[in-house]
Order: C-alpha cells, then structure tokens, then sequence
C-alpha cells in the first residue's frame, strides 16, 4: 500500500517532469538541426595546417542569411520588375520548372511577403447534417476560373504536419473568425484543439 503511493507520486513526478522538458527539448532539437542543415549547405572550413581543417560552426549560416538579405535588397532597389516578369515568362514555358517554382513561390508568398493568404481565419461547416465544422483559412474569395458563382476556396492544415487540405465550398458555408488572429487559429489547428485559451 505504501509502496504503491511512492510509486505513484514517482510516477506524477515524471510526467510533470517529461511536460516541462519534452517541449523545450524538441524546440530546441528542431531548431538546432535546423541550423545545422542551412550551415552545412555552405560549411566555412579554414586550413590551419597540414591536412587539418578548423571548421566555423554558425558561419555558413550567417553567411547564407546574409546573401538572401544582400539579393533582396539588390533586386528591390536596382532591379526593375521588368526583370522579373521576363524571367518568369522563361520559367512559365519550361513544364517541370514553372510547376515547382510557382508552386514554392505561392507556398512562401502565403506566409509571408506582400501578399499573403493564411491571414484571414475562417470557420468551414463540412457536413450539415451533422453541424461538422473545421478551421481553416480562406485563399479565394471568389473563383472565376472554375466558373463556380457563390464559392470560396478554403485551406485546411493539419495537425502535427506540414500538409493540409483545399477546399471548394459554398460562401454561405464558411464563417469569418474576425475576432481570432491568425497565428491564434494556427496553433489551436497544428496542435489539434490541445493549444486553446
């Protein structure tokens, strides 16, 4: 009997225990393969010797970041749009090429940039019969190249996973949520309902 309330108070020690660790060591996990995968697509090694090199953690990554900060700034003070509408014409006739670059540009152009789409939290109603709903995001208001009158184009993340669903569906079915912000819905969405004030 006294044995297994130790064992139990052990055992509520831990889980409180893996609460406060678990999430800060994944974070950190995350974060630090991160930087070791951006610096490692341009290591800094410097020779110091015969057949020894010193290798500068941190620097292929700074440097990496410093050269998209470099481009951006030269290609939005000096280079005119021009520019790049004839080099998007180019990529638009090569098939494979155009389907990816348009497809990673539209994907970085969502989260961030001038024109961003995952900023306007909507409440999607999928079955009524039910009263179904789920969270997602609205990307078209509207969708004259469907030739679909009265439909908005919805997208629905998943939780615990880079991926989501598109959805077509009647503008009378979806509800804007004005009064959440838009990274309130994200974490309530990819930690599946778990993350909710």
């Amino acid at each position: 009997m006294f044995s297994n309330r130790i064992i139990k108070r052990i055992l509520a020690y831990f889980i409180r225990g893996l609460v406060l660790v678990a999430p800060i060591y994944f974070t950190l996990l995350i974060i630090v393969r991160g930087i070791q995968y951006l610096d490692n697509i341009l290591p800094v090694k410097i020779p110091t010797g015969s057949q020894e090199w010193l290798y500068l953690p941190g620097v292929g990554l700074l440097l990496i970041l410093g050269g998209i900060v470099a481009l951006g700034f030269v290609f939005s003070r000096y280079v005119p749009q021009s520019f790049f509408g004839f080099m998007e014409s180019i990529l638009k006739k090569v098939p494979l090429v155009s389907l990816i670059y348009y497809s990673i540009k539209d994907l970085i152009s969502a989260f961030v940039g001038d024109k961003r789409k995952f900023n306007q939290p909507v409440l999607v109603t999928i079955n009524q019969q039910l009263d179904i709903k789920k969270l997602g995001f609205l990307t078209q208001s509207d969708l004259p190249m469907l030739q679909l009158e009265g439909y908005v184009g919805v997208y629905c993340p998943h939780s615990y996973a880079f991926s989501g669903e598109f959805y077509i569906v009647p503008s009378v079915h979806v509800q804007l949520l004005e009064h959440l912000s838009s990274a309130e819905v994200m974490k309530m969405i990819v930690s599946g309902g778990v993350s909710v004030k």
